[in-house]
């Protein structure tokens, strides 16, 4: 039986592209009332006109997850307009592949700001309004699989990753009281861009023989917020299609 989210306000941050849009359609498509946090303003308006043609509802609040005001609005607009706060997931983040020894602090600063402490400001807010549910809440953490293996040139993304899934299970713990379940998801390699060509080779390389899609993102975090899913907290699980359990060596 597909889970169901009728009732259930869901906050989606970077809803405006790539997985996150997946992520947003997806939840309004399982009755979900769906709130875009984001800070592209123009993609953000525009899906939330295709989730209502579709009658789902929608809302979009611009957010950037650097500034602790604009998650504070955030939380309280959301809970303002539909009474209740469910499940979070933060999904905002930036990727930049920069030489180790050309990397600024203002770089590092600001990928660990977006991508770690972001996610850390959001869940604790989201957590003031899911206490005073009486089955409490549910929280997903996008990070990635590059927490667990490495390119080059990758320090401060890896860095980042690597702290949201500590950041997870030390959530779980201290949020357990509170009744909030707290999960990651750390996808591989997962194809969003339509104009990108993928090789044949880029499929088979993969034990599941093909390269990830968003929609497989958002099943996992169905999964993860179904409030039937109960027991499942302070896990990262891992959607790579095998990828992270092959050895590779060359030829």
């Amino acid at each position: 039986m597909a889970p169901s989210f009728n009732n259930q306000t869901v906050i989606i941050t970077g809803a405006a592209g790539g997985i996150g849009r997946e992520l947003a359609l997806t939840y309004a498509r399982e009755g979900a009332r769906v709130v875009l946090a984001d800070i592209d303003q123009k993609k953000g308006e525009e899906l939330v006109h295709q989730i209502k043609d579709e009658d789902g509802q929608a809302l979009f609040i611009p957010t950037d997850v650097r500034k602790p005001a604009d998650i504070e609005r955030l939380m309280q607009q959301s809970a303002d307009t539909w009474g209740t706060l469910d499940i979070l997931i933060n999904n905002a983040g930036v990727s930049r592949w920069k030489n180790v020894y050309e990397l600024s602090v203002d770089e590092w600063d600001d990928i660990i700001n977006i991508n770690l402490r972001g996610y850390f400001l959001c869940a604790r807010e989201a957590a003031r309004y899911m206490r005073r549910n009486e089955k409490g809440g549910a929280i997903v953490n996008i990070a990635s699989t590059r927490a667990l293996m490495s390119e080059k040139d990758t320090e401060a993304y890896a860095a980042s990753k690597g702290g949201v899934i500590a950041l997870t299970h030390a959530l779980a713990v201290s949020l357990a009281e509170d009744r909030i379940r707290v999960n990651a998801v750390s996808p591989g390699w997962i194809h969003v861009d339509p104009d990108e060509a993928l090789r044949e080779i880029d499929h088979r390389q993969h034990p599941a023989g093909r390269v990830g899609k968003p929609a497989d993102v958002a099943r996992a975090c169905l999964y993860l917020t179904d409030p039937q899913n109960d027991f499942v907290t302070g896990a990262n699980l891992v959607v790579d299609g095998g990828m992270t359990r092959k050895m590779i060596y060359e030829a």
